[in-house]
């Protein structure tokens, strides 16, 4: 079993090379999972998650299969509860 990381909206936002407005406009529009609550006033990203959306976007792929992508992992998040 892999540990999972969380990471910040900052360090996110920094590995996406993306602002804060346009981060949380692809959160929008599905083209980056929503955060995962972590507490009363903390949200984080999974890393792993971060970082499959930033390889598809290496390997060139439209924004209807990223958003196909990020669908596939909120589904996983649901089933492993």
């Amino acid at each position: 079993m892999s540990l999972q990381k969380f990471i910040r909206a900052s360090t996110a936002q920094s590995a996406l090379a993306l602002p804060k407005s346009s981060f949380y406009a692809h959160i929008e529009e599905g083209l980056l999972p929503p955060p995962i609550r972590l507490g009363k006033r903390s949200v984080g990203w999974l890393e792993s998650e971060i970082n499959a959306v930033i390889a598809a976007r290496i390997q060139n792929r439209s924004d209807d299969e990223i958003k196909l992508l990020v669908q596939q992992m909120i589904n996983n998040r649901n089933s492993t509860i």
